[in-house]
């Protein structure tokens, strides 16, 4: 296959990685100022300064694309060419002092994910995917794990308060139990586990496009299969409902009983 993407837009991509990265390792377990959101989710300054510093970038070569960020808002997201961006995915495990925390990094061709980054700045790990090419974990092939049995897969979904949802909570509840390991937590770095082969299932609901859209290239460009819980392709327009596996016919039973 052909990379869909550009060589300079990849490059680029790897640049904005590389501009968050010394800003939250900066202010990783220090003291820095919580403030709550409207939604009451946290955020911080080092959220706050690695998205500026990627936008700049953004607006230094491609002035002419769009731009979805978390903390500083969207602009011109009917462009053909549009950048998703999440500072800090995992906010809570940052302000906590957990290493699992990622910026995440996703270009969007005509609304649909066609490159991303999932960044772990502490610990110096970067998956990238994209359209047309092998996934990579710090520049080295990433493939996704054959586990075609439920009883036989290891499963993350980040926290039990995205399932309240009546009828959403007793279906996860259900995948859960079929399982052979479940955790909770991980944020974005469990979908880069799943991308290196060490975990087969990630399943969460309630997501925003800046915590799924990175996630998508790097999975499917791994071997795995993204969507949400009725198999239907993730893209600027999903509702949230995330389903990540490692191999297809997993994936087609964990949607069997999210969907039954």
């Amino acid at each position: 296959m052909t990379r869909s993407v550009p060589a300079e837009l990849v490059a680029l991509a790897h640049s904005l990685a590389d501009a968050a990265r010394p800003i939250a390792a900066k202010y990783f377990r220090t003291q820095v100022k919580i403030d709550d959101k409207s939604d009451a989710t946290p955020v911080t300054i080092a959220d706050r300064e690695a998205e500026t510093a990627m936008r700049e970038l953004l607006t230094k070569h491609v002035p002419a694309h769009g731009v979805f960020g978390e903390e500083h808002g969207a602009v011109r997201t009917d462009a053909e060419y549009v950048w998703v961006l999440d500072p800090i995915d995992g906010t809570k495990a940052f302000i906590t002092g957990m290493p699992i925390f990622g910026t995440l990094i996703a270009l969007l061709h005509k609304g649909r994910p066609v490159m991303g980054i999932i960044d772990q700045p502490i610990q110096k790990e970067r998956w990238f995917g994209v359209e047309g090419e092998r996934a990579t974990f710090n520049g080295q092939p990433a493939t996704t794990r054959a586990c075609a049995k439920l009883a036989d897969a290891y499963m993350y979904s980040t926290a039990p308060e995205m399932f309240k949802t009546p009828g959403v909570i007793q279906r996860h509840e259900t995948l859960a139990t079929r399982v052979k390991n479940f955790r909770w937590g991980g944020d974005c770095y469990a979908y880069g586990l799943l991308a290196s082969g060490h975990v087969d299932l990630v399943v969460e609901n309630g997501l925003k496009l800046y915590d799924f859209a990175a996630l998508v290239p790097v999975i499917k460009s791994a071997g795995g299969m993204i969507t949400d819980w009725h198999g239907k392709e993730l893209d600027m327009h999903s509702p949230g409902a995330v389903l990540a596996a490692g191999d297809a016919t997993l994936h087609r039973a964990a949607m069997d009983v999210l969907t039954g």
